[in-house]
């Protein structure tokens, strides 16, 4: 282990000795807000002066992530405490309680990994405590729709378990990435490509924009106060604050920007899955974004080290038992490449995919296309996503590619 990765360790350990910020049963105590907060679903909300838009966070989705819930407790109390004044609407609606009130990523199933359709109309048997998480949040998602007008905002606060700057993860939709380019953080495209059922990606087939901020490292007080810096930079974003009315805009601006000074995108390119059984370790000392060579030794599992076969930036390495998600690798994607992709979806130029041999819709739906396996070995996966389709499946011996740009539609 190097000298970094010996402090960083060595702070997240004495952290969690001295317990800053610790559980006792539903409620969570911050020594550097020096506050309790009871855990509910909807955590706080906010009615403006005018009805629109409506901002949405989440925090907690992962039980043993609460930087997110300690800042939107924060920004909420503040507004209301300041009497600052505020257009349209905001909600802050907590994750996976159960998880949370035991200090754990999750119970029986990562809650992150199981949204949509087919599983929230699915009738459980087994009394997975996730599950009826995900329904909870799914009917506090569709009254806040209801009730309240758009442009809708969703932001989840996640943390991470390496030493990491802060950063934005998208689906890769042009929205989006517009909305994220107001933050001079680095933002990662694809990741939805990699894991199945991220809450993030299922509302953004409804066409919402829905972005994810990763904070910091788990339990260290910087993680809040990047969650409160973001908080309050989405709402100025979003316009439900103007800037003028918060006392420490510029700071906050600064804040994030200081880890990086320009906004750049990644892609990640690699992704180690865990196995069943497997005992898998993560080297210490490992920092997100930090350059790896082809070939590094990054971890050891119960059979042999593991090494990566890519060079690029690690990504997520983890640092904790709970996960399926070992490490990923990333790369950096062109300012060109970016600019090309945005006038291509403009101008929508996607239908010159359709009259290719081997390639169609699928049941008149335009937001997916099937895609013959041979053509899809001379047409490189980084064409579609030129045209805006990340996600890729295989089915019955042909692949599937959906689109990310989508118009609003209404959830069932």
């Amino acid at each position: 282990m190097n000298w970094l990765g010996f402090l960083h360790k060595k702070i997240y350990l004495q952290l969690k000795v001295n317990k800053e910020i610790y559980m006792k049963a539903n409620q969570i105590y911050s020594s550097h807000f020096n506050e309790t907060i009871t855990i509910k679903r909807v955590l706080g909300s906010i009615k403006g002066d005018d009805k629109t838009p409506t901002v949405i966070f989440f925090g907690g989705i992962h039980g043993n992530e609460i930087a997110g819930v300690l800042g939107l407790n924060k920004v909420i109390s503040t507004v209301k405490k300041e009497a600052i004044s505020f257009q349209g609407n905001m909600y802050a609606i907590c994750g996976n309680i159960a998880a949370i009130k035991k200090n754990v990523r999750y119970n029986k199933v990562d809650l992150n990994r199981i949204w949509s359709k087919e599983l929230i109309n699915k009738e459980q048997e087994n009394n997975i405590s996730e599950f009826e998480e995900q329904k909870a949040i799914y009917k506090v998602i569709k009254e806040i729709i209801r009730n309240n007008k758009g442009p809708f905002y969703f932001i989840d606060l996640h943390t991470t378990s390496s030493d990491s700057i802060p950063f934005i993860t998208i689906s890769d939709s042009l929205n989006n990435r517009k909305f994220s380019s107001n933050f001079k953080i680095p933002t990662i495209l694809g990741i939805e490509e990699f894991l199945e059922g991220p809450l993030l990606t299922f509302i953004n087939e409804f066409g919402h924009i829905s972005i994810g901020f990763e904070a910091g490292q788990h339990f260290k007080e910087s993680s809040v106060d990047n969650c409160v810096a973001f908080i309050w930079l989405a709402l100025v974003t979003s316009g439900c604050v103007a800037k003028k009315n918060v006392k420490k805009n510029n700071f906050y601006e600064q804040y994030l920007s200081m880890y990086n000074e320009t906004q750049e995108f990644y892609e990640i390119k690699y992704r180690y899955v865990i196995k069943k059984g497997e005992v898998f370790k993560m080297l210490e000392g490992f920092s997100n974004f930090e350059k790896i060579k082809l070939g590094v030794t990054l971890a050891t599992n119960n059979v042999s080290t593991i090494k990566s076969e890519l060079k690029g930036n690690i990504f997520m390495p983890l640092y904790q038992e709970q996960g399926e998600d070992g490490f990923f690798i990333i790369r950096k994607i062109s300012k060109f490449w970016m600019h090309l992709s945005k006038i291509v979806r403009k101008l929508h130029l996607d239908s010159l995919l359709k009259i290719l041999p081997g390639i169609k819709n699928y049941k008149n739906n335009s937001y997916t296309l099937i895609v013959n396996p041979k053509t899809a070995r001379f047409l490189a996966t980084e064409i579609l996503h030129l045209f805006g389709y990340r996600k890729k499946i295989k089915k019955n011996g042909e692949l599937y590619f959906f689109k990310r740009d989508r118009k609003i539609t209404m959830m069932s």
